[in-house]
């Protein structure tokens, strides 16, 4: 597999109501096929294709002190690449 480059990266403390909103706000973009990701002088245009790969995971890290908890998103695919669907996931 080739080495991983960073685009972009972002990393900000926020409630959880504008966590939410800007899932909603990325998932609107999602839908349209195009997600551009901004920050300063910095620019990432995304072209999504119809079919995607979707890993969603819950991870807790004991501590010492404290415990931290985590709700990962990742959602992936491969240039020009159209792949079947594994199965679905169900969230409640």
């Amino acid at each position: 597999m080739g080495k991983e480059r960073v685009l972009l990266k972002s990393e900000e403390k926020m409630s959880n109501i504008e966590a939410a909103k800007l899932m909603r706000d990325i998932a609107e973009k999602i839908e349209k096929g195009k997600v551009t990701l901004s920050r300063g002088k910095e620019e990432v245009v995304l072209d999504i294709p119809d079919r995607v790969e979707v890993e969603i995971k819950a991870e807790e890290e004991v501590g010492k002190r404290k415990t931290e908890r985590k709700l990962e998103i990742e959602i992936e695919w491969k240039v020009g690449d159209q792949e079947t669907s594994k199965g679905e996931l169900k969230i409640k």
